[in-house]
This record gives C-alpha cells, structure tokens and sequence, in this order.
C-alpha cells in the first residue's frame, strides 16, 4: 500500500529578500506538485506562524520550512534552535536557504538539526534550477510527518 500524501504541499518561506521571495514564488509555481508557499519576512514573525498566534491563528501546519540565516529580529539558527526544541514544531523538516558559505553557519545548522543547507545560487536561472532540484527530491519522493 502507498502511503498517502496531502493534495498540495505546504511551505513556509522565511526570508527578508523581496527579490529571493520573488524568485522563490515564481520557481514553486511552475512546479509540479501542487504546492502553497507561506511568507513570513523574520524569524519572529516565523515563530509566530509556526504557534499559530495573532494574525496566524489559522496558518495551516507546513509540511517543510524553507529559512534563511541572515534575517532581522530573530536570525534564522535561533529560529531553528527554537523550532527543534519543541516537540509538537521538530518533527517540521527545515532547509536553510542562505547566501552565507560559513563554516560556522553550516555547523550550527546542522547542530540544530536542519534537514539540509542550501547555498543560493546566483541569477535567476540557477536559482530556478536549485528549487527545482528541491522539488524533485523533497515534493516528489520524501514523506511528510502527518500535520497536526
């Protein structure tokens, strides 16, 4: 028996970047799992959505959180810590989606267990490509945890 998947994949999309929210929507909306990409602009406004609080109360539960590192008010490795140290959010896979190359960034997201790191590539061709090679790995063959 194949296990069931959900109609439409849920992402959340943590990034400050006008322009990679941009290209991030543009490269999910040609994909071919049907799939909703949620945007929040920090890593406070993440934490909020992710608890379901104010103006999120009816965020619907992601299946993967796409963040990046260098944001305003709450980076994204304190919002990874945060989200990996509460039972009902861990089970959320997340994918750092960074310009940063640091060792130290890499480390630490690994140490807050990030499912993967992926350094942005540059010019929309690539990026399109990075998001897509996404997709085919983590819309077409992973299993989410079931949504609660």
């Amino acid at each position: 028996m194949t296990p069931s998947r959900p109609d439409r994949i849920e992402i959340l999309l943590v990034e400050d970047s006008e322009p990679d929210v941009l290209l991030t929507q543009e490269a999910f909306e040609g994909a071919r799992v049907p799939n909703r990409v949620h945007v929040v602009r920090d890593g406070v406004e993440a934490l909020h959505f992710l608890r379901r609080e104010g103006e999120h109360r009816d965020a619907p539960r992601p299946d993967v959180i796409l963040m990046d590192i260098n944001m305003p008010r709450k980076n994204g490795l304190e919002v990874l810590g945060e989200i990996k140290a509460d039972p009902d959010l861990a089970p959320i896979p997340v994918v750092i989606l960074t310009t940063s190359q640091s060792d130290e960034d890499v480390r630490g997201s690994y140490t807050r267990h990030a499912s993967g790191y992926v350094v942005k590539p540059v010019g929309f061709e690539n990026f399109l490509q990075a998001i897509r090679a996404f997709e085919d790995f983590w819309m077409t063959f992973v299993r989410f945890p079931p949504r609660v």
